[in-house]
């Protein structure tokens, strides 16, 4: 079973970020108070699936499990006070996570044994979780600094969660729809900053991952 497991922890991974995603686009239709509270349920079951896809390792395991918890306390604290600070610490324990969880998956899939479809899964996490660093970054950057964003009404990042997604994600394509754009130089640094990585991850890390693969596969068949 932990072989299974670890043979589709990445495919555990992808489906726990995509539906994060999801779950951010659709509270967007529910009114009141309801969509903040799905929005941070999501975020604490996307940490419990990371963690499970990083059980292999007792170390990766025991971080990912203090991440939850803290995350999950954060919560607690932030509906029973309604307290800003909260909302400081949550997206930054957020952003920490996912940045954590994105060299884990490095890690493990550029430098550790032969390129099989699980790794190139795990590459597809690795986009996402880069688009997901990103939106945390931009839901920090517009708590702080009022007007960072046009396009991007100041309100609680929980309710701007979905459209940080969207303009990250907008943003790391390189589709740049123009609806909401930068206003300020530090947002605007980071926005071209991921549009670099985007397009040098795609051109250069997942182009040579598949190209191992199928060079691997031509070796095996020789």
């Amino acid at each position: 079973m932990k072989n299974i497991s670890a043979h589709y922890n990445f495919t555990w991974l992808a489906v726990g970020l995509v539906l994060l995603l999801f779950v951010g686009a659709l509270v967007d239709h529910l009114p009141g108070n309801l969509a903040p509270l799905i929005v941070q349920a999501a975020t604490v079951a996307a940490l419990l699936i990371g963690t499970f896809s990083l059980q292999g390792n007792r170390s990766r395991f025991i971080v990912s499990i203090l991440f939850t918890a803290v995350v999950s306390l954060l919560v607690a604290g932030s509906m029973a006070l309604e307290n800003a600070g909260f909302s400081y610490a949550h997206l930054l324990i957020m952003l920490c996570f996912f940045g954590w969880v994105t060299w884990q998956v490095t890690q493990k899939t550029l430098f550790t044994g032969a390129i099989d479809s699980n790794k190139i899964v795990g590459t597809i996490c690795i986009y996402i979780l880069l688009g997901l660093i990103w939106a945390m970054l931009y839901l920090f950057i517009a708590e702080i600094m009022p007007g960072a964003f046009n396009g991007l009404p100041q309100a609680p990042w929980l309710d701007n969660f979905a459209n940080a997604v969207y303009f990250s994600f907008v943003t790391i394509t390189t589709l740049g729809y123009g609806d909401i754009s930068p206003a300020l130089p530090l947002p605007r640094f980071l926005v071209y900053m991921e549009a670099i990585v985007g397009v040098f991850y795609m051109a250069i890390l997942v182009a040579s991952l598949i190209g191992i693969r199928i060079s691997d596969r031509e070796a095996v068949h020789k």
